[in-house]
């Protein structure tokens, strides 16, 4: 029978910290700060000071003497107060709760305590000659075995699941081994994990005790139980017995090995027989046990910065190749064996809105992109790992060969970007201490398992978990691509800010420039004009130059004309308004032939559609592409030219063919450049600006425009205008 949550959530309900009782090696009496007067006491504290104690009652006689002491400690801040009774042979040991002072009161033992010193130095000697944790384990518990002489000293260690594994052992036969045994999470309990971090030493000298209860039940100050958390005479859980009973141990007693703030793992000791610790060989252990801890901690802090030291070597070198790639997976890519190495892993891959790269061995891109849906439903957190891909995610169990491990670090919040390494899967043996699956079920409750006899299981799907220096390097991969993502990001904005202000400095020079220069060429011309009038008798020569000056005064006022067109249309407000084409190019047309007149040309105008636009700028558009037409087809007779109109969808199109000169499809990215010309200028007048200049009032209206065209058959320019329904929807 496997255990179901509402079992194991029953026993982490368990309320292990108020059991309204204690272990009879001991008594316990609870004081009010005030004027230390009993609040509540255990029913053996008369068999321990030699007298009954009733709530309300002052400080028992015996206890007399420590009342000066305790008065003093209640002013420190002091976590606990040890105190020996002169005139008994009792040990004392008060600390506080629910706003009371709890004394736990023992009896002292006859501990052999000769030479003690020289042993914790001998200790410290061998502790510290250890190179590894494996070595410091072993030692502490054999010296800890020594000490106490239990029969059989275990150091557990627990994983990220709260399964213990025991690391090291001591032991003298009386009991079996379980060297390298594994024992589920459910056996410890997270309230009892919790109750190990804060009280670091539990002693229970007979599984077989009777509880002794505390009279009154009720805390007088708080209505509710007395919380025993930091009591070492806490009576434990029924069931805890029960497992001590099954496992053949009638003592125990643990130490909490607590590294960084955290229950790391636990020096749990066991006696086929009871077996009583005193207080002061208990508190020996425990400091052996945290000289262990902080041994463990440094060997375990100086293997975690080496391999950190050496993944920011790795580090290093992807962000070189990330910063000199073309883009930053390609830049990863180009160093497989470095990404790869930065969290150890068989194989990667990067997952953007435009690449998919992958490396090493990897799922097939239809699993991994299921799989990176999988992550943008379900994970919220820039950074995902699992060793057991499958259980998370069960589609992944198809592709386990190849990824049973994964570390996922997003990207982007706005864009699917992922760069996922992956794991392939190990199968694993694992020796667990009896069966972890099966329980015992009887009279309505959990019972703990009878057998810890090695219970052999095969575990599948599952990969090497990552360290937290190799989950490190990957963030610190993440924050390196989001760093040179939003710097590219910040270059293309400034880069595009500097455009944007040197194309106004450019408009405004042209402006400027444009608009100085109009006067004069019309000064020049209308005094060449006037001088070819007054002076008759020039001779043809000169007549001939003052008409070359005054067309080229002309032709470079149409340019400056053309170009203060051009660039005041950056400054220029658009007045939208319904605008009847048909009217607009028949006064086109009209105004265009006033130059043509003579020309033979064959119109073809089409009923057009109204659009939405400035009336002013519209017309400039038809000129240009009108007058172009015109001109394009001087050689022909007849020239033909047709213009057209239609409504597509939310689009009106209007069309300006002719069947002119034409030009190289080759050349057609040039055409709305500006002084971009595709005839020569002797051949053709213009200033190479007309179609520039019907881009930008076309693209000013959110519109578009296209050319199409052979040389020598003509050419079609295509004009495309959104209508009011579709700009409505680009503005919601």
């Amino acid at each position: 029978m496997s255990l179901t949550v509402s079992d194991l959530e029953a026993c982490a309900r368990e309320p292990i910290h108020i059991p309204g009782a204690i272990q009879p090696y001991g008594a316990l009496l609870s004081l009010h700060p005030e004027d230390l007067s009993v609040a509540q006491a255990s029913a053996n504290l008369a068999g321990f000071i030699g007298e009954v104690v009733r709530p309300g009652e002052r400080l028992p006689a015996l206890l007399q003497p420590l009342s000066d002491r305790l008065a003093a400690w209640q002013a420190t801040s002091e976590p606990t107060l040890q105190m020996r009774v002169a005139a008994s042979d009792l040990q004392v040991t008060a600390h506080r709760s629910g706003g009371l002072i709890v004394v736990e009161v023992e009896r002292n033992a006859a501990d052999d305590t000769d030479g003690l010193l020289s042993r914790l130095r001998d200790f410290a000697q061998i502790l510290s000659g250890q190179s590894d944790v494996e070595g410091s384990l072993t030692a502490a518990a054999t010296f800890i075995e020594n000490l106490t002489g239990f029969d059989r000293v275990l150091v557990y260690r627990f994983d990220r699941n709260w399964n213990g594994h025991v690391v090291a052992e001591a032991a003298n036969g009386a009991l079996p081994s379980y060297l390298d045994l594994r024992f589920p999470a459910s056996d410890i309990p997270a309230q009892a994990r919790a109750l190990y971090a804060s009280s670091r030493v539990r002693l229970i000298p007979d599984a077989n005790y009777r509880p002794v209860p505390i009279e009154p039940a009720l805390n007088p100050v708080t209505g509710e139980p007395l919380d025993l958390s930091l009591s070492q005479l806490r009576s434990v859980s029924p069931v805890h017995l029960e497992y001590m009973r099954n496992m053949g141990t009638a003592s125990s007693m643990s130490v909490s090995i607590i590294i960084d703030g955290r229950l790391w793992g636990l020096v749990s000791c066991h006696s086929a027989a009871a077996k009583v610790v005193s207080n002061t060989l208990r508190d020996i252990c425990d400091f052996v046990v945290q000289s262990l801890a902080m041994r463990v901690s440094a060997l375990l802090h100086a293997v975690d910065a080496e391999s950190r030291v050496a993944l920011g070597r790795i580090s290093s070198r992807l962000l070189a190749s990330m910063s000199a790639g073309a883009s930053w997976p390609r830049g990863l890519i180009q160093v497989e064996d470095d990404l790869l190495a930065q969290v150890r892993a068989r194989g990667a891959v990067i997952v953007t809105e435009d690449d998919y790269l992958a490396v090493g061995m990897v799922p097939d891109e239809a699993h991994v992109r299921s799989l990176v849906d999988w992550l943008k439903e379900n994970v919220s957190e820039d950074i995902y790992q699992t060793s057991s891909l499958a259980r998370d995610f069960r589609a992944g169990e198809a592709f386990a060969a190849e990824a049973s491990g994964m570390v996922a670090i997003r990207i982007s919040e706005l864009y699917p970007s992922w760069l996922i390494w992956f794991r392939p899967e190990v199968i694993t043996t694992v020796n667990w201490g009896g069966d972890p699956h099966k329980v015992v079920r009887e009279e309505g409750r959990i019972h703990p398992r009878r057998s810890f006899d090695a219970w052999r299981e095969q575990v599948h799907l599952t990969a090497p978990e990552w360290s937290e220096a190799e989950l490190s390097a990957a963030r610190d991969l993440r924050g390196a691509i989001v760093g040179i993502v939003l710097r590219k990001a910040e270059e293309l904005a400034e880069l595009s800010g500097e455009l944007q202000r040197s194309n106004k400095e450019l408009e405004a020079f042209s402006y400027s420039v444009s608009h100085d220069l109009r006067a004069p060429f019309r000064h020049i011309v209308g005094f060449a004009q006037l001088l070819r009038e007054r002076e008759q008798a020039l001779d043809e020569k000169s007549r001939h130059y003052l008409h070359n000056i005054s067309d080229s005064a002309l032709a470079a006022g149409r340019l400056v004309d053309d170009l203060l067109n051009f660039s005041q249309l950056g400054r220029t407000s658009i007045a939208i308004k319904e605008v009847d084409m048909n009217k607009l190019v028949a006064e086109v047309v009209k105004s265009v032939m006033i130059n043509a007149e003579g020309r033979d040309i064959e119109w073809s105008i089409a009923r057009l559609p109204s659009a939405q636009g400035d009336a002013t700028l519209l017309r400039q558009v038809w000129f240009n592409l009108i007058d172009n037409a015109v001109k394009y087809t001087r050689p022909r007779a007849p020239a033909k030219i047709m213009i057209d109109g239609s409504l597509d969808g939310d689009i009106v199109k209007f069309s300006v063919s002719d069947n002119g000169v034409g030009f190289d499809m080759t050349y057609a990215g040039k055409l709305f450049g500006v002084f971009q010309r595709l005839q020569r200028a002797e051949d053709f007048e213009g200033t190479g600006i007309g179609l520039a200049l019907v881009r930008r009032i076309v693209e000013r209206h959110n519109g578009s425009i296209t050319a199409s065209g052979e040389v020598d058959k003509g050419a079609t320019f295509v004009f495309a205008l959104p209508t009011p329904e579709r700009k409505g929807r680009a503005i919601a």
